[in-house]
């Protein structure tokens, strides 16, 4: 794609760091930079600083900033390898400790980890090194778009993904991909799959090293964690969309060898979660969850959803739908791979987690399906967002597809500003504007999207893409970022709202919505993709 005109917003929270496309990444030593609102960045790993790169203090007037290289006024920089930035033009550096080191030379300015630090590398090519990295995003597809403000967002949603693929390593044998380079860091299970969602537009043997680099840190009893890193794993899971991932990336180019060689080890993580999530047999699975209060359960995804507020164990709407959809995707699979016996098993388990579904999480009187409370047997009566994924899995009647479709264009409950709310907007007791508590992301209303065309909604599933790419957009046209999570309300600017209990940014990343945030941008690819065949 043409890249002349674009990645020229500025803005806070971009980040900046060396990509496992173009060479080794250092995760314990890796630079990694942020934007900050006047024309610097913070240096936030691995030690801390700030680069000033003009004295004025507002936003520059000019700018080209991509993951890796920028353009500032008079200023240019690169990251020649995973260690350096190389400046030439204005930059005043101010370090916070000896973690890393600079060096100046005429108008140049190197900016190093100390340990690995390079001198040499002051009179590397720039401008072959910037051109490289700005090459890199012509062969990018456009898929046909000529709005201007679309391909600014879809340059920068392919810039994002490119700073947030990591190199193998000797603890993850294959590259792989993390949320954000900071605060994250880490690989996550299922915003992996979404990572692959968007990779397979354009370079499908790292959207296939995604989901193996996940799969190659599965225990020896089947689990797969929900979080990993060279330097170890958690203790739960994350919604199982491994299987999902690879039919997806078999749709973009099928490769049956592919399926062959992760049908295993997918198996085994499903068989996992049936004998350790389902802890009063009843053929339905529950979330593991905790004591803190502002995440009882992530490993939902779903932290601080009002679904968990009462920390109890529930036959969850969404694990079951996700575990559904994994379970015919594995029957087409060994299909395809002339395993009828395994095809036949996995079928079975599909129809009978639907059955399940619609016996024990379906609220007639709602419309809508709702989490169990497994002591009690009862529904919890929170209507949120998660009852809508069993469309994914084709669970719902045709009757009751059309009462979740009208729930979705009541304007007392769903049909927000933006929708889909995570809950509704008739509990104003349990809604606030943080994280699950009510405002929307983007990830479910692509799952529900894809879940209203299964269930013969093709209408409502593209009104409810336009809606999501038009806000997504209109942020990065005003912020230069997608991110994690925006208002249902539409009251306020994603930086205004909440995350884990406050907005505080001066406290901890943890507590604002993050910044460059890796499904955001990674589906944002693949809506425009699919919107573009439609129109």
């Amino acid at each position: 794609m043409e890249i002349d005109g674009r990645l020229n917003i500025w803005g806070e929270g971009q980040l900046f760091a060396y990509s496992g496309v173009d060479g080794e990444t250092d995760f314990r030593n890796g630079l990694v930079l942020r934007s900050r609102k006047d024309a610097a960045f913070d240096l936030v790993l691995p030690g801390r600083g700030v680069l000033k790169l003009s004295p004025q203090p507002p936003e520059p007037e000019r700018c080209f900033l991509s993951s890796d290289c920028f353009k500032i006024d008079g200023t240019r920089g690169v990251m020649p390898d995973c260690h350096h930035l190389l400046i030439e033009g204005e930059a005043a550096v101010e370090l916070a400790d000896d973690t890393l080191k600079t060096l100046r030379k005429g108008r140049r300015t190197l900016i190093g980890e100390a340990h690995h630090f390079r001198p040499d590398l002051i009179d590397a090519d720039l401008d072959g090194i910037f051109a490289a990295r700005r090459a890199w995003f012509a062969p990018l597809p456009d898929f046909g778009v000529t709005d201007p403000v679309r391909l600014g967002a879809l340059a920068k949603a392919y810039s994002q993904l490119k700073g947030q693929i990591n190199s193998p390593c000797p603890e993850i044998p294959y590259s792989w991909t993390t949320p954000d380079r900071w605060p994250h860091r880490c690989m996550w299970l299922w915003d992996s799959v979404f990572h692959a969602i968007g990779l397979r537009h354009f370079n499908l043997e790292i959207a296939r090293e995604s989901l193996r680099a996940v799969l190659s840190q599965q225990l020896p009893d089947g689990m797969i964690p929900h979080m990993m890193s060279p330097e170890g794993h958690s203790e739960i899971t994350q919604p199982p969309i491994l299987a999902f991932g690879v039919a997806m990336i078999q749709e973009a180019a099928p490769d049956p060898e592919f399926v062959r060689e992760v049908f295993p080890k997918i198996e085994r993580h499903l068989e996992w979660i049936f004998a350790n999530r389902d802890s009063d047999g009843n053929g339905l699975v529950e979330w593991f969850i905790e004591a803190n209060p502002v995440c009882r359960s992530g490993e939902s995804g779903m932290d601080n959803s009002p679904r968990f507020d009462s920390a109890v164990q529930l036959d969850a709407t969404d694990f079951n739908s996700y575990l559904s959809l994994e379970c015919e995707t594995m029957a087409a699979f060994a299909a395809q791979l002339g395993m009828s016996e395994r095809a036949d098993y996995w079928k079975r388990r599909h129809a009978e987690l639907n059955e399940r579904m619609n016996q024990l999480l379906w609220n007639e009187e709602q419309g809508i399906y709702m989490d169990r409370d497994v002591n009690t047997g009862t529904l919890t009566g929170i209507v949120a967002s998660s009852g809508f994924l069993p469309l994914l899995c084709g669970a719902p009647s045709p009757e009751q597809a059309a009462r979740l479709v009208a729930n979705l264009n009541d304007p007392a409950r769903f049909a927000t500003p933006l929708r889909v709310p995570s809950i509704s907007r008739d509990n104003p007791e349990a809604y606030s504007r943080d994280l699950w508590r009510g405002p929307v992301w983007i990830n479910i209303n692509y799952l529900i999207a894809r879940g209203l065309e299964r269930c013969g909604y093709p209408e409502e599933a593209r009104r409810l893409l336009d809606g999501t790419v038009a806000v997504e957009e209109h942020f990065y046209q005003r912020y230069g970022t997608f991110f994690e999570f925006y208002d249902d309300r539409c009251e306020f600017d994603p930086p205004q709202l909440l995350r884990k209990g406050k907005c505080a940014p001066q406290e901890s990343p943890c507590h604002q919505v993050l910044f460059d945030y890796g499904w955001s941008a990674t589906l944002y690819i693949d809506m425009v993709a699919q919107l573009s065949r439609r129109s």
